[in-house]
């Protein structure tokens, strides 16, 4: 692959049943990155989270608000934006997954473990739009 950036926009209505496509979609584009297995599956667990959480906890499964998925990639680097149209939360006072009070709790571990498999990775409430998440895994070839 040439050092080009690739670049491919998703919008979807906020239903989990649309999580199977950027899914399938998310792995057609890490192969086309030429990531190796690890970082496919760390790329595609990410998404998978992030979009998730968009679509229940952002748009709180309106159908008729939208998550928009941005992919950009080159041989070097693989980079997702995931943006909600929800009214934001407080990302400064998340609750500690790793906390002995969370640890039993079936939810609350996405953005904790995210932040964990990513190289890069920020929040942010953009007005009048919604809360939009970035990260990026760097692509080290052999």
């Amino acid at each position: 692959m040439n050092n080009q950036d690739s670049v491919i926009e998703l919008k979807i209505q906020s239903s989990l049943e649309y999580t199977d496509l950027v899914e399938n979609i998310t792995n057609n584009l890490t192969a086309l990155a030429g990531c190796d297995s690890d970082q496919a599956y760390f790329i595609e667990m990410a998404v998978r989270e992030i979009v998730v959480n968009a679509i229940r906890h952002g748009n709180q499964l309106d159908m008729d608000k939208v998550v928009r998925v941005h992919y950009r990639f080159n041989a070097e680097r693989f980079e997702v934006g995931v943006l909600d149209q929800g009214a934001g939360f407080d990302f400064n006072h998340l609750p500690d997954p790793c906390d002995p009070e969370n640890l039993m709790k079936s939810s609350g571990r996405g953005i904790f473990l995210v932040r964990s498999f990513m190289d890069d990775f920020s929040l942010a409430r953009l007005p009048n739009e919604g809360t939009e998440v970035k990260f990026a895994k760097k692509l080290s070839r052999p």
